[in-house]
């Protein structure tokens, strides 16, 4: 995203914003709080497809909707991507963990919980693919693979210190 920022002497500030897909909007703040917003079209930066003047009550709350404020998307404090029931989650092992100091294949994460871990990063050291002889260490960060009922599972009985037992 590219954002070009102009004063606009006894006006206030332009903002444009290019995208990038390269749609480009155009955000002009007024010095008495209005906000215009043009969207223009991308084969064509001279012609306004729409354009909407809010208050800078309208401004804030819409600004609130947008960046996540009001309604936050369901991956929350990890990074999630979720295809339907699939999933990819990113999470680092708590220090109390039970799965510390103990293999992948000790844990039996594919029969047992129907996971993958397709990678691990220790520090800086990246593991692609680790095979059944790779430990698990305290403040390692996992990447894992599977559907969403066995990945949360996983993390909450082998990766957290909330469960500290088999």
């Amino acid at each position: 995203m590219i954002v070009k920022e102009t004063e606009l002497p006894g006006i206030g500030r332009k903002f444009e914003v290019e995208i990038a897909n390269k749609d480009k909007v155009v955000v002009i703040v007024h010095d008495d709080g209005r906000r215009e917003l043009y969207h223009f079209d991308k084969h064509d930066y001279e012609e306004s497809l729409s354009s909407i003047t809010l208050s800078d009550t309208e401004a804030r709350q819409f600004a609130a909707i947008i960046g996540g404020m009001i309604y936050r998307p369901k991956a929350l404090e990890t990074i999630e991507m979720a295809f339907d029931e699939l999933m990819i989650e990113w999470y680092r092992v708590d220090s109390n963990a039970f799965s510390v100091g103990r293999t992948i294949g000790e844990l039996d994460i594919r029969q047992k919980y129907e996971v993958s871990v397709i990678a691990i990063i220790k520090g800086n050291e990246k593991v692609l693919n680790p095979g059944p002889e790779t430990m698990i260490g305290s403040g390692d960060m996992l990447v894992i693979s599977g559907e969403r009922p066995g990945v949360k599972r996983i993390i909450k009985e082998m990766f957290s210190a909330e469960v500290s037992s088999e």
